[in-house]
């Protein structure tokens, strides 16, 4: 079964319809998906999915596109929540310099404080990287954590070396599908089987079939992995059973709360 290991089921374009979404999820071989938060009210909103639908997991973290929402305090709240909840990582955090570079440095004193949660609490974590990867594998090298996920990868092969070095899995999705990706899918082609992972980044990066404008959904996680198949000439067995241990191993703590869930019935 697959795992969508990027999807932000709490977004507002899927509001009253996240039991529709999951239903649709899994009728098409979708058993798992990741859900990671972006800024302090979403903390509470992926905590109320998780609760909602067991098989749903979260990160928790501020994403470098909403800081300018955080307030005093607001860091300390992830700390508490990393303590009392039970995130698989830490995320959405990064760096994203495509938008802008003005507040660049606040972007990296967030992205640190994070990173030093991370390895306080020994969680892995997820982490957006647009326009910003030499940065962001920096920052990492100054304050290692557990690993976790590149997602949505469009680095170069230097880059995704240095990642995998560090014991990061990396995120392709949507994006490989489209006729021009040729660089995406060249690594997607290439890159160990082992260091990747599939994601949706639903309800964003739309496969190619649903055009740049659609609205994707977990569900469609199967036909991009039927893609990745073809593009690596694999088994789509193969493909899916390897992705989907790729995923846990990223983000172990799925398989301690799946196993704690198993040993209450």
């Amino acid at each position: 079964m697959l795992i969508d290991s990027h999807c932000h089921l709490d977004a507002l374009e899927f509001s009253d319809e996240q039991d529709a979404i999951i239903k649709n999820a899994l009728h098409h071989g979708v058993e798992k998906i990741i859900i990671p938060a972006v800024n302090r009210k979403s903390f509470d909103d992926v905590i109320e999915l998780r609760k909602k639908f067991p098989n749903c997991f979260y990160a928790l973290g501020f994403h470098p596109m909403y800081i300018h929402d955080m307030k005093d305090g607001d860091m300390d709240t992830l700390k508490t929540y990393l303590k009392t909840y039970e995130p698989v990582a830490v995320g959405e955090i990064g760096l994203d310099f495509f938008v802008t570079k003005d507040n660049k440095t606040i972007q990296e004193e967030i992205f640190v404080a994070q990173l030093k949660l991370a390895s306080a609490f020994d969680l892995p974590v997820i982490m957006h990287v647009r326009h910003a990867i030499d940065d962001v594998l920096k920052n990492l090298r100054r304050y290692p954590v557990k690993g976790g996920i590149a997602h949505a990868f469009n680095g170069s092969m230097q880059q995704a070396e240095a990642f995998i070095e560090m014991g990061f899995k990396l995120g392709f999705g949507g994006a490989m599908t489209y006729t021009r990706a040729t660089h995406i899918q060249a690594l997607a082609k290439s890159l160990p089987i082992e260091s990747i992972v599939l994601e949706t980044d639903a309800p964003d990066i739309p496969p190619s079939w649903l055009g740049h404008q659609g609205r994707n959904t977990p569900g469609e996680l199967h036909q991009i992995a039927t893609f990745f198949a073809e593009l690596r000439g694999m088994n789509l067995t193969s493909v899916i059973e390897t992705s989907h241990q790729n995923t846990l191993d990223a983000l172990p703590k799925i398989v301690q709360l799946c196993t704690s869930a198993e040993n209450l019935h």
